[in-house]
């Protein structure tokens, strides 16, 4: 007689079924807590708000990991009593060597790379302990980033994708523009002022902290609804992605941060070569570009209708909303959307080569249009005409003030790198250690202390070295690829990969924190546990 352990005549093994569905049950708890809670989570006003925030993460993915070993383990048990180690057995021989290929894909390799270089960079750290623990910068430290990493596979491995995690992802990040947005309003509805000084109280905003990381928040959630609404068949899918894009709009406008302005970007740049495949893509593609325009005209309106009482923008924003011709463009956004609607409503979907088409011509469209930018900076730098260019003049001209002062640090940073040590230069001083460089290496000279670089790829150019920086940024590209690849067979994974590609746009002046990255690094583990799982429940989700 054959044990209830073994193969039952449908052919499933009950025994690891019964074990991926309780492992997924663990998984998918915490996944929960961290995509809903976690951003909207805080103890004290902004005081604390970074500590406690890393706190809770590492608190929630030490105890996924901590009670997935003690199931496993239990799981080990019965199976060598029962069964003689059989699935263990097969298990493990997926690691070996020659299963490799099979086993992991390009993303995979890279993360795991990414890792082994992040523990030689700590191992031969002047500053072990605070490489360790990140705690004279950010906390992104070998032990934070060795958690992402944990759970990127946890995730992408073992945890059954569900495309309702994105919506509790949509619906928590609701929460926490409406909280932005209204202390635009300087409303204070959390009362997290009273705490901190005045003159802070325009640069911490919502339940995230600082507007940089605000931004590169709602940068994400912008990134899942908007791309997710661009594509979907479904109307009520639409409509509520479509909702939840136009309330980010708002929020990461008054967020008022420079880091805004790449996402947005990365956002319009990157979806043409999706969307202007069809007829429905190019209207929502022009839909998604009117909206956009109505939200800075209405804000433009709001500034002046309540103009004591809201912080106001700056920069490329207050240039958009000071423009005169504004309105005009917005009307004739519309204009232009109802005509295309009009002619594509009786005619044929388009042909490939069409659809191809549009999308060469998009990409030599970006091509000039990097030509032209290149150009702008040589004229504003080297031939000195910063001038010509008005309010524009100070992002194309590159010197020590330029991105509060990141065109410094920047400088400094690879001065830095030019006196280290050979060893150093390959691997760095270790994760999150650029703070204590630049104290103790340039310290006196520096107008205020830079604990980061305000660059994530430069952050990890200088302390883990470019070993780690090709690893990490192979890694993310070969993450989109392949979500990029699946977006046809599981539309929802769309969502994922513009998320991630917004993130990491943005940092490119922007920081990496326990606030934002572990939402990052959460949504990319999602997206490539869709890719990774062939349910049939997907492929029909639109």
């Amino acid at each position: 007689m054959r044990s209830n352990y073994e193969k039952t005549e449908d052919n499933r093994d009950i025994f690891s079924e019964v074990y991926a569905s309780i492992i997924n049950g663990v998984i998918c708890f915490f996944t929960i807590l961290l995509i809903m809670i976690f951003p909207l989570i805080y103890n004290n006003s902004y005081i604390d708000i970074l500590v406690f925030k890393y706190q809770f993460y590492w608190g929630c993915v030490v105890a996924m990991l901590g009670l997935c070993l003690i199931l496993s383990i239990i799981m080990l048990v019965i199976d060598v009593s029962k069964n003689g180690g059989k699935r263990a057995k097969m298990f493990f021989s997926r690691l070996l060597p020659k299963n490799w290929r099979k086993t992991f894909c390009a993303a995979d390799i890279s993360v795991i790379i990414f890792w082994v270089i992040l523990v030689i960079s700590t191992l031969q750290s002047d500053y072990f302990y605070e490489s360790f623990w990140g705690n004279e910068g950010r906390y992104s430290g070998l032990f934070l980033l060795t958690l992402y990493v944990a759970t990127y596979f946890m995730i992408s491995r073992f945890w059954k994708a569900k495309v309702w995690i994105l919506d509790m992802f949509l619906i928590s990040g609701m929460g926490v523009c409406y909280v932005g947005i209204t202390d635009y309003f300087r409303m204070d509805i959390l009362n997290f002022r009273y705490i901190i000084a005045p003159e802070h109280w325009d640069i911490f905003t919502s339940t995230i902290g600082n507007i940089n990381f605000y931004t590169a928040y709602i940068a994400m959630i912008l990134g899942v609804a908007a791309a997710w609404f661009a594509i979907t068949k479904s109307k009520v899918r639409a409509i509520w992605c479509y909702l939840c894009m136009v309330v980010c709009f708002f929020a990461i406008i008054m967020g008022s941060s420079d880091n805004a302005y790449l996402a947005l970007a990365a956002l319009f740049t990157f979806l043409p070569l999706i969307l202007f495949k069809s007829k429905t893509g190019i209207r929502r593609y022009l839909l998604m570009i009117a909206t956009f325009g109505t939200v800075i005209q209405c804000i433009d309106f709001i500034n002046q209708a309540h103009a004591d009482t809201v912080i106001g923008l700056d920069g490329l924003f207050e240039i958009l909303t000071n423009f005169n011709g504004l309105i005009y463009v917005v009307t004739g956004l519309w204009l232009a959307y109802i005509v295309v609607c009009l002619l594509s409503k009786n005619s044929k979907n388009w042909a490939d080569p069409v659809g191809s088409v549009l999308v060469y011509g998009w990409i030599g469209f970006l091509s000039v249009s990097v030509l032209l930018v290149g150009f702008l900076m040589f004229d504003a730098n080297v031939g000195g005409n910063a001038e010509t260019y008005g309010a524009l003049g100070k992002y194309l001209v590159f010197n020590d003030s330029w991105g509060t002062n990141r065109g410094y640090i920047w400088r400094k940073s690879f001065e830095l790198y030019r006196d280290f040590k050979p060893m150093h230069k390959l691997f760095g001083h270790g994760a999150d250690t650029f703070g204590i460089l630049t104290v103790s290496k340039i310290g006196a000279e520096m107008p205020e202390r830079f604990e980061n670089a305000h660059n994530e790829y430069l952050q990890y150019f200088i302390t883990i070295g470019p070993m780690g920086l090709i690893a990490y940024v192979t890694f993310l590209g070969s993450a989109v690829t392949r979500m990029w690849k699946s977006v046809e067979t599981k539309p929802y994974i769309i969502g994922c990969c513009f998320a991630i590609i917004c993130y990491i746009t943005q940092a490119v002046v922007n920081i990496s924190v326990p606030i934002t990255s572990p939402i990052m690094w959460l949504l990319l583990s999602i997206g490539m546990a869709g890719c990774n799982k062939k349910d049939p429940a997907l492929l029909t989700e639109q």
